[in-house]
Order: structure tokens, then sequence, then C-alpha cells
């Protein structure tokens, strides 16, 4: 397979939404964003920004310090080494350096997972290293080559407020609201001082995830102008709601589902389990958060494909080091092992790609919807023959949803902004 140049957290529950289980849909059709529905023949110049958010400049996000990763700050969670060794199945290796972008059409905004471990319900708003140096690093960075990225740091619900919440403690509620607070001022902010008339990707996962949900359901699919520069949404490790055989209605009445890379407007939403151990009774992942039907799957790698198709090659990029950071810690970094046989060579970047090493499709098994992914591994090559991340059989491969289709997301990434940009310009 051609490369297609372009991990991690921990998940929050319903509990930590507040109002998100609120959100509903009549359920009928919404348009792409890329079609004769969008409104893109007729949108703003790119240069202009939305009316709705003048004046919303926030005191905390004004400081460039309340964020972990923005264009005009150096040396951030989002401005390190982001160089990748591709490990072939013979052994063979190339390096792809990272090329940031410098002034495109289109931001990312990214919301982290749960990660914090402050001894509170809330973190404070102070970065650590898990938040920088894993969730960021990790799971948006190299997207830069497509996106300026802006991340900003939010009083998020803890792992300590997420214990609490899976335990019925009671101020699992308020604690969502705190950090869907702050993720709604950092967004109102980044519209009204940074956008400038481009379009947005939206990336998240697991509790990310779920607060960007809420975004979109509450402060873009109802309002036109400002559906008008959702680019796309990479939603991972959480469960959106859309009636069986549709694209489109349950959280979201107006943003669909994507459906082709070229398509613009839409959302993608995946949990990761192994083919091999498909979500059990009681899985976190799999199943939508209000109705209990199977939740929205969209496979990164072939978004055609709905659940039933095959399996195709997932682009993947893992952390070179799958002991290091949060993975460790959770107890799912696995044993230490090479990505080559060390007599054979040795990866010195700080990513690592493995083509044809990992597939996946779309499943539906006992209720639940879900990225079913398998490992190719061969014990006669000199690459690794399997993948480090799993946690329980009820999270699965949660802890890598972004990890197992990074490159994916990449390609996506560009491709939506071309799109986009024709769209806007063309």
């Amino acid at each position: 397979m051609k490369r297609k140049r372009v991990l991690l957290g921990f998940g929050g529950l319903v509990l930590v939404l507040g109002g998100m289980a609120g959100c509903s849909s009549n359920g009928d059709e919404g348009s792409s964003g890329g079609d004769e529905d969008s409104g893109a023949a007729t949108a703003a110049p790119l240069d202009e920004p939305l009316a709705a958010y003048a004046g919303s400049a926030s005191e905390v996000y004004a400081d460039p310090a309340a964020w972990l990763c923005r264009p005009d700050v150096d040396d951030d969670a989002c401005d390190q080494v982001l160089d990748l060794t591709v490990v072939e199945a013979d052994g063979s290796t190339s390096i792809e350096a990272f090329e940031p972008v410098e002034d495109g059409a289109v931001d990312c905004f990214y919301v982290y997972p749960t990660i914090s471990r402050d001894e509170t319900t809330n973190s404070d708003r102070e970065a650590s290293s898990e938040e920088e140096g894993f969730a960021a690093l990790n799971q948006v960075a190299r997207l830069g080559e497509t996106c300026r990225v802006f991340a900003p740091i939010y009083r998020q619900t803890t792992l300590i407020g997420l214990s609490n919440a899976l335990g019925g403690g009671a101020d699992s509620a308020a604690a969502g609201e705190t950090a869907y607070g702050d993720v709604l001022d950092a967004w109102e902010h980044y519209l009204a001082t940074d956008n400038e008339g481009r379009g947005v990707i939206l990336v998240g996962h697991s509790q990310g995830s779920a607060h960007l949900s809420r975004l979109i359901a509450e402060e873009i699919d109802p309002d036109p102008e400002v559906r008008d520069r959702l680019v796309s949404a990479y939603l991972a490790g959480w469960g959106l709601d859309v009636p069986a055989g549709e694209v489109v209605g349950g959280t979201f009445d107006e943003v669909p589902l994507c459906a082709a890379h070229d398509q613009i407007g839409c959302a993608l939403s995946w949990a990761s389990f192994r083919e091999t151990a498909p979500p059990p009774d009681g899985a976190f992942f799999g199943r939508s958060r209000s109705s209990g039907e199977p939740a929205a799957c969209t496979n990164p790698a072939d978004l055609m494909s709905s659940s039933g198709g095959e399996a195709v090659e997932l682009d993947s990029v893992f952390a070179t080091d799958p002991t290091s950071g949060t993975l460790a810690s959770l107890g799912a970094g696995g044993e230490p092992r090479p990505w080559l046989d060390p007599a054979v060579g040795e990866v010195s970047t700080p990513f690592v790609a493995v083509p044809g090493l990992v597939t996946g499709r779309c499943a539906e098994e006992d209720g639940a919807a879900y990225l079913a992914i398998g490992v190719e591994g061969d014990p006669a090559d000199p690459r690794a023959d399997d993948i480090t991340g799993d946690l329980t059989p009820t999270w699965g491969l949660h802890l890598i949803d972004i990890s197992l289709v990074m490159g994916d997301l990449f390609a996506l990434a560009a491709d939506q902004t071309a799109a986009y940009t024709e769209a806007r310009t063309g």
C-alpha cells in the first residue's frame, strides 16, 4: 500500500456530559456540506470572521498559556519532533519528516480525553505531562501538516471524577458542566479572535468527543453560518446516536456521517475492539448512550463501507515507545518490545507506522457497532507481530482509537481540506 503520509486516553461516560443526553433529532436527512444543499456557493469569503461570535473573547483563553497548542506559540505540546519511521514487513525502514503547515485554509480544534490525575473532580488549568506529552502529542499534533492546531486546556472531569461517576457519585453532572463550559468558552474565543474565516476540523477522543458532540448539537448543527465552517468532526471513542440505516438524525439534526473522503460538513465516530474480542455485555462503547441501540460506526479508512464490509488495511501510527505515558500507568502499555528485531535495525523517531499489520472494518454484533481490528503479524518476519493498547474487555482498544487510524485521518483531513477550499473559492 502506498503510504498516505501523513493515542490516547481514558474515556468518559454519559455521566460527565451534563446535558448531552437531552440532545435529540427529528430524524430528517441532513446535507453533506459538500453538495448543493450545503450553502457553500454563497458562503462568506475565507478571510471573513463569523459575526455571531464577535465580542466573544474570553479572559481565560486570551492567555496563550491556557492552550496546549496554538500556532503562534513555539515549543508547545504540538511543536515537537514528530518524524515517523515506516517499518515494512521485510524489516526495511524509511523516515517521513514532519512538515507543519504554515498558514492554511483550515484549523483543527482538539479536545483531549479523560486523562488528568488531579485529585479533584475537575482538573485545574495547569497542563500536565499526560495532557501535553501524551494526549495532544499522540492524537492531534501530526495533523499539523494539514491544519493549524488549537487545543485548549480545560477543567475536565478527572480520572478520580470518572471513578466517582462510575460508582454513582453525586457530582458527576456538575463536573461535566464545568468541563463543557470551558470547551465552549475556548471555542467562542477561537471563533472571535483566531479563526479569521477558516474552516475547522473538530478532533476529540472519549470525554473530548462527548464535549465536541454537545458543541456540535448546540452551537453548530442549528446555525447554517457556523455549520458552513465545519469541515469535519473526528469523534473517536464515543457513541453517536444515528437511526439504523440512516446517515443523520439522533445526536445531530443536520450534520451527517461522512460517507466519502471529499465530503465536508460531516462527522466520523468509531470505537475500537479486536475482532477476536468484540464488545461484551456492559461494554462502555459501541452502543448509543441514549437509546441503547448500536452506535454509529465510520471506518476512517473506508467511509463508504457500513457494518458487514470487508476489512481494509489501516494506516496506523503508533508511539514508538509502547510503555510511555498513561498507557503504562494504566497497565495497558504491554511488555516492552521493539517494533523491529534489533539484529535488523531500530526505530529512533517518536512515531512508527507498520503498513499491512493492522486491518479494520465496521462490524455489528450483539447490539453493538464497532471498528473490528485485525492484526496480521507474521512470526517469520523481523517486524513486531502484535500491537499494545488493550485495557479490559469492556473498554477494548479504546486507548488507541486514534493511533489505529492516524494515517487515515491525515489523508482524510487533506482531502476534506481540499474539498472545502474548492467549495469556498471555486
